[in-house]
């Protein structure tokens, strides 16, 4: 099969397609899928420069979302048959060709747990842009903020991969929402999403804004995406006793976390990898469960994923250099011919 394999750490150039053997199933519960198309995001790059979880394990077949027809199935599968379309979150960690294979390649194998099957209403390839945003946002919205009907959330970067699919999720929560945007067209795409308060942040204080939008109190959840500097200025946009939920690491002082506990702020961390690096196989199933209840808000046109740019598997060089390059608006996928 054709596989795009991360031979070393570096730069995308470290990014080619390779001919190389069609995995095996690991288990009697395993599958192998004939994939559609892969997911591409910021991870991916991330791993690609620093591969931290297994930095000794080259080479690698990058990619943790996919989509595809099942091809093969192991004994003791019951959830599945050969010929169904599944999508799924799985493996793309940076081990080597013997783990669990990422999706950057024509097929890959996944334990049947972890797979849901496709919405009704989604194509097989857009399907592949959907996981991890999806499990992202929902772990973060619904389980760290447990966001409220009525509740005022700030979305950093609402029309990325994770932003634009967090605003619409906490639409369908019943929360009031607010995005910062950069541009024309990121706030034209906002809008279409129905967020309530669309910031420039380039041009304007998210703060001040966010601040009088919610009534001088702040916002009861933020979701911060960008990490850094936006992150520290968000604690002054929650409101006292806010949530502040961060997909990043984040550089906390002495004197911020001071400012934390003054304004009884609750710091929250949403790590959607964790079930799979610590090898939590109930959480996997848990997340797998939300797959299948997003696919319900699919089918119910409460849901959409925007993708941005589908290249051929051969170009995903170009798709990384396009994440790093910044301003990408919802997702890229890469497609199999």
């Amino acid at each position: 099969m054709k596989a795009v394999l991360m031979t070393t750490a570096g730069s995308a150039d470290v990014l080619a397609q390779y001919d190389v053997d069609k995995p095996e199933l690991s288990s009697p519960h395993h599958v192998r899928v004939k994939l559609a198309a892969a997911g591409v995001n910021p991870l991916d790059t991330k791993l690609r420069t620093k591969p931290i979880y297994y930095p000794d394990r080259l080479p690698a077949i990058l990619g943790c979302d996919g989509a595809g027809i099942i091809e093969k199935t192991g004994s003791a599968v019951t959830r599945f048959k050969v010929g169904d379309a599944v999508y799924f979150n799985n493996g793309g960690l940076g081990g080597n060709l013997g783990d669990e294979p990422g999706c950057y390649a024509e097929f890959t194998t996944v334990h049947e747990e972890y797979c849901a099957a496709i919405p009704a209403n989604l194509g097989l390839q857009d399907s592949a842009a959907l996981p991890l945003v999806l499990i992202t946002a929902w772990e973060a919205l619904v389980e760290r903020a447990n966001l409220q009907p009525g509740q005022t959330i700030l979305i950093h970067g609402g029309t990325g991969g994770v932003g634009h699919i967090a605003i619409q999720l906490a639409n369908h929560l019943g929360a009031r929402v607010a995005v910062t945007v950069s541009d024309n067209k990121k706030e034209g795409l906002a809008q279409g999403l129905e967020a309530e308060k669309i910031i420039r942040y380039k041009e304007e204080d998210f703060v001040l804004d966010v601040v009088e939008w919610s009534g001088g109190k702040g916002v009861d959840v933020v979701l911060d995406t960008v990490g850094g500097e936006t992150f520290l200025r968000s604690m002054n946009a929650a409101r006292i006793g806010g949530k502040i939920v961060s997909l990043l690491a984040t550089p906390l002082s002495a004197e911020d976390v001071q400012k934390a506990r003054l304004r009884n702020l609750s710091l929250c961390y949403e790590l959607m990898l964790t079930p799979q690096v610590m090898k939590q196989h109930d959480e996997r199933i848990r997340q797998r469960k939300i797959l299948e209840q997003g696919a319900k808000l699919i089918e119910a046109g409460k849901l959409g994923v925007l993708v941005s740019y589908a290249l051929p598997l051969r170009e995903a060089a170009e798709a990384h250099r396009l994440i790093e390059k910044g301003g990408v608006m919802g997702k890229i996928i890469l497609t199999m011919d």
